[in-house]
Protein backbone atom coordinates (compact mmCIF):
# COMPACT_ATOMS: atom_id res chain seq x y z
CA UNK A 1 0.00 0.00 0.00
CA UNK A 2 2.83 2.40 0.85
CA UNK A 3 4.48 1.69 -2.49
CA UNK A 4 1.23 2.44 -4.30
CA UNK A 5 0.73 5.72 -2.43
CA UNK A 6 4.34 6.77 -3.03
CA UNK A 7 4.04 6.00 -6.74
CA UNK A 8 0.82 7.92 -7.03
CA UNK A 9 2.27 10.87 -5.11
CA UNK A 10 5.30 10.99 -7.40
CA UNK A 11 3.02 11.09 -10.42
CA UNK A 12 1.03 13.93 -8.88
CA UNK A 13 -2.18 12.04 -8.28
CA UNK A 14 -4.07 13.52 -5.36
CA UNK A 15 -5.91 11.00 -3.23
CA UNK A 16 -7.27 13.52 -0.75
CA UNK A 17 -9.82 14.92 -3.17
CA UNK A 18 -13.20 13.33 -3.58
CA UNK A 19 -12.54 12.65 -7.25
CA UNK A 20 -9.50 10.45 -6.31
CA UNK A 21 -7.78 10.50 -9.67
CA UNK A 22 -7.39 14.17 -10.27
CA UNK A 23 -3.95 15.52 -10.95
CA UNK A 24 -3.00 18.01 -8.29
CA UNK A 25 -0.99 21.02 -9.30
CA UNK A 26 -0.34 22.10 -5.71
CA UNK A 27 1.65 19.05 -4.57
CA UNK A 28 5.35 19.53 -4.12
CA UNK A 29 7.68 17.01 -5.74
CA UNK A 30 9.31 14.58 -3.38
CA UNK A 31 12.88 15.32 -2.37
CA UNK A 32 15.43 12.60 -2.74
CA UNK A 33 14.77 8.93 -3.15
CA UNK A 34 15.89 6.29 -0.71
CA UNK A 35 18.58 5.17 -3.13
CA UNK A 36 20.04 8.66 -3.34
CA UNK A 37 20.03 8.96 0.46
CA UNK A 38 21.75 5.61 0.77
CA UNK A 39 24.41 6.63 -1.75
CA UNK A 40 25.03 9.88 0.17
CA UNK A 41 25.31 7.92 3.43
CA UNK A 42 27.90 5.49 2.03
CA UNK A 43 29.85 8.26 0.27
CA UNK A 44 30.11 10.15 3.56
CA UNK A 45 31.21 7.01 5.44
CA UNK A 46 33.81 6.15 2.77
CA UNK A 47 35.13 9.73 2.81
CA UNK A 48 35.54 9.57 6.61
CA UNK A 49 37.06 6.03 6.41
CA UNK A 50 34.42 4.60 8.69
CA UNK A 51 33.99 0.82 8.81
CA UNK A 52 30.60 -0.77 8.29
CA UNK A 53 28.90 -1.21 11.61
CA UNK A 54 29.02 -3.64 13.27
CA UNK A 55 32.28 -4.70 11.74
CA UNK A 56 34.48 -7.52 12.94
CA UNK A 57 37.53 -5.24 13.19
CA UNK A 58 35.77 -2.86 15.59
CA UNK A 59 35.42 -5.38 18.39
CA UNK A 60 37.97 -7.14 20.54
CA UNK A 61 37.01 -10.78 20.77
CA UNK A 62 36.01 -11.91 24.24
CA UNK A 63 34.87 -15.15 25.82
CA UNK A 64 31.20 -14.06 26.13
CA UNK A 65 31.14 -12.98 22.49
CA UNK A 66 32.59 -16.25 21.23
CA UNK A 67 30.29 -18.25 23.48
CA UNK A 68 27.23 -16.38 22.23
CA UNK A 69 28.18 -17.02 18.61
CA UNK A 70 28.96 -20.68 19.38
CA UNK A 71 25.66 -21.11 21.25
CA UNK A 72 23.73 -19.83 18.24
CA UNK A 73 25.79 -21.97 15.86
CA UNK A 74 25.30 -25.13 17.90
CA UNK A 75 21.59 -24.40 18.14
CA UNK A 76 21.25 -24.05 14.37
CA UNK A 77 23.50 -27.07 13.75
CA UNK A 78 21.65 -29.31 16.19
CA UNK A 79 18.29 -28.24 14.82
CA UNK A 80 19.43 -28.95 11.26
CA UNK A 81 20.97 -32.29 12.21
CA UNK A 82 17.86 -33.45 14.05
CA UNK A 83 15.67 -32.40 11.14
CA UNK A 84 17.95 -34.19 8.64
CA UNK A 85 18.04 -37.36 10.73
CA UNK A 86 14.27 -37.33 11.12
CA UNK A 87 13.80 -36.85 7.39
CA UNK A 88 16.32 -39.61 6.67
CA UNK A 89 14.49 -41.97 9.03
CA UNK A 90 11.28 -41.33 7.12
CA UNK A 91 12.67 -41.49 3.61
CA UNK A 92 15.54 -43.97 3.57
CA UNK A 93 14.84 -47.67 3.25
CA UNK A 94 16.05 -50.12 5.86
CA UNK A 95 16.11 -49.90 9.60
CA UNK A 96 18.43 -48.43 12.23
CA UNK A 97 20.48 -51.63 12.78
CA UNK A 98 21.06 -51.83 9.02
CA UNK A 99 22.79 -48.42 9.02
CA UNK A 100 24.79 -49.26 12.15
CA UNK A 101 26.09 -52.34 10.33
CA UNK A 102 27.07 -50.12 7.38
CA UNK A 103 29.06 -47.85 9.71
CA UNK A 104 30.81 -50.75 11.40
CA UNK A 105 31.63 -52.25 7.97
CA UNK A 106 33.67 -49.13 7.15
CA UNK A 107 36.42 -50.47 9.42
CA UNK A 108 37.59 -47.07 10.59
CA UNK A 109 39.99 -46.99 13.52
CA UNK A 110 38.94 -46.38 17.11
CA UNK A 111 40.52 -42.89 17.11
CA UNK A 112 38.35 -41.74 14.22
CA UNK A 113 35.26 -43.22 15.89
CA UNK A 114 36.20 -41.45 19.13
CA UNK A 115 36.70 -38.18 17.28
CA UNK A 116 33.29 -38.57 15.60
CA UNK A 117 31.67 -39.30 18.97
CA UNK A 118 33.30 -36.22 20.49
CA UNK A 119 32.18 -34.18 17.48
CA UNK A 120 28.61 -35.26 18.10
CA UNK A 121 28.73 -34.95 21.89
CA UNK A 122 30.36 -31.52 22.20
CA UNK A 123 27.65 -29.42 20.48
CA UNK A 124 24.95 -31.15 22.53
CA UNK A 125 26.75 -30.71 25.84
CA UNK A 126 27.88 -27.14 25.10
CA UNK A 127 24.41 -26.05 24.03
CA UNK A 128 22.87 -27.72 27.09
CA UNK A 129 25.27 -26.22 29.63
CA UNK A 130 25.18 -22.79 28.00
CA UNK A 131 21.38 -23.01 27.97
CA UNK A 132 21.46 -23.58 31.74
CA UNK A 133 23.71 -20.54 32.00
CA UNK A 134 21.13 -18.51 30.09
CA UNK A 135 18.38 -19.78 32.38
CA UNK A 136 20.40 -18.55 35.36
CA UNK A 137 20.74 -15.20 33.62
CA UNK A 138 16.96 -15.18 33.10
CA UNK A 139 16.64 -15.32 36.89
CA UNK A 140 18.71 -12.13 37.03
CA UNK A 141 21.91 -13.65 38.42
CA UNK A 142 25.45 -13.66 37.13
CA UNK A 143 25.55 -10.41 35.17
CA UNK A 144 28.69 -8.91 36.70
CA UNK A 145 31.63 -9.11 34.31
CA UNK A 146 33.78 -11.46 36.44
CA UNK A 147 30.77 -13.77 36.91
CA UNK A 148 30.08 -13.78 33.16
CA UNK A 149 33.65 -14.86 32.44
CA UNK A 150 33.68 -17.40 35.30
CA UNK A 151 30.42 -18.97 34.15
CA UNK A 152 31.73 -19.02 30.57
CA UNK A 153 34.88 -20.88 31.51
CA UNK A 154 32.78 -23.23 33.66
CA UNK A 155 30.51 -24.01 30.71
CA UNK A 156 33.51 -24.71 28.48
CA UNK A 157 35.12 -27.00 31.06
CA UNK A 158 31.87 -28.88 31.77
CA UNK A 159 31.19 -29.24 28.06
CA UNK A 160 34.61 -30.74 27.37
CA UNK A 161 34.36 -33.10 30.38
CA UNK A 162 30.82 -34.20 29.49
CA UNK A 163 31.83 -34.72 25.85
CA UNK A 164 34.81 -36.83 26.87
CA UNK A 165 32.58 -38.87 29.20
CA UNK A 166 30.04 -39.42 26.42
CA UNK A 167 32.84 -40.32 24.00
CA UNK A 168 34.05 -43.05 26.35
CA UNK A 169 30.62 -44.73 26.42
Amino acid sequence: MALLLRTLARQGVCLSRPQYAVLCRHTAPMGTTAKEEMNKFWAKNNKLSRPMSPHITVYNWSVPMVMSITHRGTGVGLSGAISALALAALVLPGSYPHYLDLISALSVGPYLIGLAKFGLAFPVSFHTFNGVRHLIWDMGKGFKIPEVYRSGYTVIALSVLASLALTCL
